[in-house]
């Protein structure tokens, strides 16, 4: 008898300090533990944001996102560099197409004849902004009149500005080396062409500019620059 009810006070003390299953609660007497998951737990699952061991990843419609704008730096000064390439290898084209512009100075005021000459005296070649916009040079010739003719002050090989150089009677390009005669012909490569020219008239006493299409004067041959 005595055995018997040392026995059940030991079973008792075991049952006392049991452990409950881990990652739920305990079950209440007389109702069976439920695995199944709440249907907050469930829709709390669905939203969360994947994670894997370095950190956040990042759904599809944002990697596609990435992919654009990555694709994008790249691919654009590719298609850009062709372009910079031909414009840097083809030879300048000056200004020679239009039915007539006023020649401007450098403060933006029509070019007048008389003052002009008065300003410039014989043997001149002073700049004008004319055809397109270019920077073209009048001559003033030793009669103190002005040639019937404009220089385009365009360089054929790359587009720098010729300056006009007095000492040498030459324009003298300071970008590569190249030289054209008092007229604008081309005495000195790397420069292919001659520089363009551009007919000079004048309205009511004021410069006006044409395109020049007839045969270059200078060496016979039709202009490289008529549209």
């Amino acid at each position: 008898m005595l055995r018997s009810v040392l026995l059940l006070a030991a079973v008792a003390a075991a049952s006392a300090f049991s452990v409950a299953p881990m990652g739920g609660a305990l079950a209440r007497p007389g109702r069976a533990l439920s695995l199944k998951a709440s249907p907050r737990a469930a829709a709390a699952k669905k939203t969360a944001p994947m994670m894997s061991a370095g950190g956040f990843v990042p759904d599809m419609g944002r990697r596609q996102l990435m992919n654009a704008f990555l694709l994008g730096s790249v691919a654009g000064p590719l298609l850009v560099l062709p372009a910079v390439l031909i414009s840097y290898l083809t030879p300048a084209k000056a200004g020679g197409g239009g039915s007539g512009t006023v020649a401007k100075d450098a403060l933006g005021n029509d070019v007048k004849v008389a003052d002009w000459i008065k300003a410039n005296p014989a043997g001149s070649r002073k700049l004008v902004q004319g055809l397109k916009g270019d920077a073209t040079y009048l001559i003033t010739k030793e009669d103190n009149t002005l040639e019937d003719f404009g220089v385009n002050a365009v360089c054929t090989h790359l587009g720098c500005v010729v300056p006009w150089n007095k000492s040498a009677n030459k324009f003298m390009c300071p970008c590569h080396g190249s030289q054209y005669d008092k007229n604008g012909k081309v005495v000195r490569g790397p420069a292919p062409l001659s520089l363009a020219l551009a007919k000079r008239g004048d309205q009511d006493g004021t410069v006006v500019l044409q395109a020049w299409t007839e045969t270059d004067f200078r060496d016979g041959n039709p202009p490289w620059w008529k549209p």
